[in-house]
């Protein structure tokens, strides 16, 4: 195939790029995702790191996940590579687990494997993000002013 909407690709199948839901198809078939409760569990148990990547509309909006890192998805990668200089104290060792969440589960799951090409193995994400937090009734804080 070719034309406007494939030149300049280089694909590997040699065919058309994919799409948005194709991408986060294969994404997501890379690792485990985690439902809210299994997210919440694994935070209170010491073994998971929350990191809040929505903007912060939303999160004045909706609110906070309480103990949740709040890294913006433009920094995310810069603030969590262990070997990184701009690294944030939390990210001590690659073997951490990390459960990026973001609205509703979509661009945390790009963020998530973004993460796991650094080196960042057990990093995932939050099915349906803070939406589905919420939904299932898991704490949220009203955000800071």
């Amino acid at each position: 195939m070719s034309g406007p909407e494939t030149e300049g690709y280089a694909g590997q199948d040699g065919g058309r790029p994919p799409g948005i839901d194709e991408l986060l198809e294969r994404v997501r078939a890379g690792y485990t995702r985690v439902e809210a409760q299994e997210a919440y569990d694994a935070w209170r148990s010491g073994d998971a790191l929350l990191v809040d990547i929505r903007y912060a509309a939303l999160r004045e909006r909706d609110g906070l996940i309480p103990g949740a890192l709040v890294v913006e998805r433009n920094e995310l990668e810069w603030r969590l590579d262990p070997r990184g200089s701009h690294r944030l104290p939390e990210a001590a060792h690659h073997g951490l687990r990390v459960v990026v969440v973001c609205n509703e589960g979509y661009a945390s799951s790009l963020a998530a494997e973004s993460l796991q090409r650094l080196g960042l193995r057990r990093a995932t994400d939050l099915i349906g993000g803070f939406q589905a937090w919420r939904a299932a009734e898991l704490p949220v804080t009203t955000a800071a002013p």
